[in-house]
């Protein structure tokens, strides 16, 4: 006996209790989905800086296109043109490319970029990706991202 005058004993099988199980469950379901719902957020981040990061390369690439043909290719030649060498014309005389390392991809979201010849502002051309919904205006992982911002 101990010194207070109680027993003590002890579980010979020494396992948890279901309501400790339970306990336990729970606590590694919100565990998980707080993780889930960051990496979420994170992923999405991650496609904003990498439309953005194409959309730069695809500039830099057209200003090497330019400073070989002596012109931007025409909106109906796209951006493919950066990759292979356009038929229609106006027929680049001077193409030396390919002026990026693999064809034009599509943006994170699973869409064609939107390449408009004149540009908005003035610019010689504009570059652009509709977001995650694929339409035009939107917010948050909607909203358009463009060459000119």
């Amino acid at each position: 006996m101990a010194a207070s005058g109680k027993k003590h004993y002890t579980d010979p099988e020494g396992g948890w209790t279901v309501i400790e199980t339970i306990i336990v469950i729970g606590i590694v379901l919100l565990l998980t989905s707080s993780v889930g719902l960051m990496t979420v957020r994170y992923l999405d981040k991650a496609k904003t800086a990498s439309v953005r990061s194409q959309i730069e390369t695809f500039s830099m690439a057209l200003d090497a296109y330019y400073l070989d043909c002596g012109f931007y290719p025409s909106q109906d030649q796209g951006l493919r043109s950066l990759w292979e060498k356009p038929n229609n014309e106006p027929v680049p005389q001077f193409w030396n490319g390919p002026y990026i390392n693999k064809p034009v991809p599509k943006d994170p979201w699973g869409n064609d970029y939107v390449y408009t010849v004149p540009g908005t502002n003035g610019l010689p051309f504009s570059i652009r990706s509709l977001g995650a919904d694929g339409r035009e205006g939107g917010t948050g992982n909607d909203a358009d991202i463009g060459s000119w911002e």
